[in-house]
């Protein structure tokens, strides 16, 4: 089995999702559960923020034109249907089902066609970056898919490749580096050391060292997020391993 993890930046106008995620920063949106045949797409999302931020999501959600999934640029005449399952102060969790038709074109549509039917969808939103972790067989053609991907998204949004690599391997795969990051995650870290953006005061904050890089101020944001997250997590698993008896002996 191969994971193939990557993310989707959004443009303006061009996601409702993303544009009410892009307005609440500290929102969020990820799936519990994501499954496509070839007619049909339905889904479970759960959502944190506050309670203006899940107004904003809850509303992009049953008033969109179309579907938060659907690369489609004009009105596709796909069938859809947003229910909310739960809802409190700060959390949110909607069911959508979505029924396609021939000109609709979604990522799990299109990794059906060239990673095979039995793929698993995992995905994770906020702000304008829509990221995806799919587990498939390994048997595809992941070159077809990202092309057919990228006609659909159009200017739409930009496609960033995140990790790719054998489920069964250890920590690290073909695109990350010895970290555990993508090559994009490791140069915004490193690059954040080097201009004292983690010194105390700050020599440089995000948009000035987004600017020296040449990426938007929100791609750099999310990479950081991103990075500090994983090495936060490998740090505690890596308290949590048991102790090599001889090093006590």
């Amino acid at each position: 089995m191969r994971e193939l993890v990557f993310a989707l930046e959004y443009e303006p106008g061009c996601n409702r999702v993303a544009d009410a995620l892009a307005d609440h920063p500290d929102a969020r949106v990820r799936s519990l559960s994501l499954h496509a045949t070839a007619e049909q797409l339905w889904r479970v999302d759960h959502a944190t923020g506050t309670p203006d931020a899940l107004d904003a999501i809850e509303d992009a959600f049953l008033t969109s034109d179309y579907y938060a999934d659907c690369l489609a640029t004009e009105d596709c005449g796909a069938t859809q249907t947003t229910r909310v399952l739960d809802r409190t102060d700060d959390t949110l969790v909607l069911y959508s089902d979505w029924e396609r038709t021939p000109s609709c074109a979604s990522v799990p549509h299109i990794a059906r066609d060239h990673l095979g039917e039995s793929v698993l969808f995992e995905t994770r939103h906020e702000g304008r970056h829509y990221t995806w972790r799919l587990i498939h067989s390994g048997e595809g053609d992941v070159a077809a898919f990202f092309d057919a991907l990228e006609v659909a998204v159009g200017d739409c949004a930009r496609m960033e490749m995140l990790r790719t690599a054998d489920t069964t391997a250890s920590v690290g795969g073909s695109d990350e580096t010895q970290s555990g990051l993508s090559p994009e995650q490791e140069a915004a870290l490193r690059a954040a050391v080097e201009h004292g953006y983690y010194e105390s005061p700050r020599e440089v904050d995000v948009g000035e060292l987004a600017e020296h890089l040449d990426v938007p101020r929100s791609t750099l944001t999310y990479r950081l997020r991103r990075a500090e997250e994983h090495l936060a997590k490998q740090h505690v698993a890596d308290e949590r391993l048991p102790e090599d008896p001889s090093a006590t002996r």
